[in-house]
């Protein structure tokens, strides 16, 4: 992680219509629905209202009486990983849906369309990391940023960023800032001018049972207190707290086993 900002305003609204390729949204497929809105109510603050149906039963998680998250729940048959799911935003999701295709990427789901919401699809890139696509029409995205409860980054796992790096900035037109080190393989994906996302290259360290892979980072309050609730709620710690240069970071699962990172920003 070279940068944790979000796209807010002072007062952490986001109502604007993205530009390409900036992250605004995060969604999770689960077995048990009302389990975990217990757990992440629990932790992150959530309310949930019912969402679109396409996908079977689904609710949106609520902060303050906005939008901030997507969990839905997965057929009994279907044996998909859990994990979160960063949206990038597009103007034309047939088109990016293409264009991904032809660099090397997989369309698993769509393009279709969410009811009124917006039009969507899922992908995965060359090395099978998942992201979804996102074209915003009544719902623009997550409608709260940068105070605890969002999510305030996206990461991408992976083996090396070269390769990986050309098929995203191909696909939303990212300009690519590599960070400059013998030792740490990272490009910060930038939007505008501003950070948006990363890729992080792990190399051998790439967990064997999930390979490459989206990582989500929510802001909190107190990231030690954080981990304890997680454990209390029956999740379970990965990474324990550390100081970075951008806060105090964390990587947990909830209990489902879905992974996602921590970060209380320095005051």
């Amino acid at each position: 992680m070279t940068e944790v900002r979000g796209a807010a305003g002072p007062n952490g609204d986001t109502h604007a219509r993205r530009a390409p390729g900036t992250p605004c949204w995060v969604s999770l497929m689960v077995h048990g629905l009302t389990t975990t809105e217990e757990f992440y109510g629990a932790l992150f603050g959530w309310e949930f209202q019912p969402g679109p149906q396409q996908l079977g039963p689904c609710v949106r998680a609520l902060l303050d009486g906005r939008e901030v998250a997507g969990i839905g729940q997965l057929p009994p048959d279907l044996q998909l990983p859990i994990a979160w799911t960063p949206y990038f935003a597009s103007d034309d999701v047939d088109l990016t849906a293409e264009t991904a295709r032809l660099c090397g990427g997989t369309v698993g789901v769509g393009p279709l369309d969410a009811a009124e919401a917006g039009r969507m699809a899922i992908a995965s890139d060359p090395s099978g990391a998942v992201f979804g696509i996102w074209q915003g029409s009544a719902h623009l995205g997550t409608a709260l940023t940068g105070v605890p409860g969002t999510p305030v980054w996206d990461e991408l796992l992976t083996f090396e960023t070269s390769s990986v790096a050309k098929f995203y900035e191909t696909v939303f037109g990212y300009e690519e800032e590599p960070v400059v080190s013998a030792d740490f393989d990272y490009v910060t994906l930038h939007v505008g001018g501003r950070p948006v996302a990363g890729i992080h290259g792990v190399g051998l360290s790439l967990p064997r049972d999930r390979g490459p892979h989206w990582l989500t980072y929510f802001e909190v309050a107190d990231a030690d207190a954080t981990l304890r609730e997680v454990a209390e709620l029956g999740g379970q710690v990965l990474k324990p707290a550390r100081d970075s240069a951008h806060g105090r970071v964390a990587t947990v699962a909830d209990p489902e086993g879905a992974v996602f990172s921590v970060i209380q920003s320095p005051h």
